[in-house]
């Protein structure tokens, strides 16, 4: 099982769509995969077509079970319309997480245990985190392989990103851990200088950590979205679904590379 996790302190840079993405191009090759939505917005849960405010069971429940185990977690999980995508839906009382169990003992690696007991059930896990660093952020990047961060090709978006290198690299004090990190360039727009300029920069300073090529701005994206649908089982000929796939390609060696 590869567990990425798909993270940035700022919201709007694309990290919804890179989850979804992702996820259909992988399901499309027969691969097993488990979303899970760790934002109290639910914004994966409603693009999937699931309200999570009439959901009987959520991620929150995980974190209210005394025991976690395969026959606990099982029923959290949703199957989608698509074949192999399945979800573990968000629900907006995860936003209290923090103030009511943040100091409890352990919080942080809830879902790194929930998916040791899916080893052999998926082949790839994908988290969609919100925007904010509290108890789903952390957990989410516990449990992940490797941190693929969204960044949009504009300046305002470069602060974000800051914030999000200055929180790995206290979470990797403070664990003793070496976070893979991925950052993806999104919403490019070769026509303007400015998202020229910070693609250039991106590269610049984060060399080692970017990914060559960035996703363009692509009104595909919203249209499948506004259907419920992978990007990929959309429009799959689109540029933006041909950069994701050339993401994912990328991402695929680096991980056969690593093993």
């Amino acid at each position: 099982m590869i567990v990425w996790c798909i993270a940035n302190q700022k919201g709007g840079v694309g990290k919804t769509t890179t989850t979804i993405t992702l996820a259909g191009l992988l399901s499309e090759k027969k691969k097993r995969v488990l979303l899970i939505d760790t934002d109290p917005h639910a914004s994966l849960t409603t693009y999937l077509d699931f309200d999570s405010e009439n959901l009987v069971l959520t991620l929150f429940d995980l974190f209210q079970l005394k025991a976690i185990n395969r026959e606990n977690v099982f029923p959290l999980i949703l199957k989608t319309q698509f074949e192999n995508l399945d979800l573990l839906p968000s629900h907006m009382s995860l936003a209290t997480l923090d103030r009511s169990m943040g100091n409890r003992g352990g919080m942080g690696l809830i879902l790194k245990k929930m998916l040791m007991c899916l080893q052999e059930d998926y082949d790839y896990v994908l988290i969609d985190c919100p925007p904010i660093l509290g108890v789903m952020m952390v957990n989410a990047l516990a449990a992940s392989d490797r941190i693929l961060i969204p960044v949009q090709t504009e300046f305002l978006a470069m602060k974000g990103l800051e914030r999000m290198i200055r929180t790995l690299q206290i979470m990797q004090k403070s664990q003793s851990t070496i976070f893979k990190v991925c950052i993806v360039p999104t919403m490019y727009d070769k026509r303007t200088r400015a998202s020229l300029e910070a693609l250039q920069e991106l590269k610049i300073r984060y060399h080692d950590k970017v990914w060559t090529s960035a996703v363009p701005i692509d009104t595909k994206f919203r249209d499948a979205s506004f259907k419920h649908l992978p990007p990929s089982y959309h429009s799959k000929n689109s540029r933006g679904v041909f950069a994701y796939k050339t993401l994912l390609s990328y991402l695929e060696r680096l991980e056969q590379d690593e093993k």
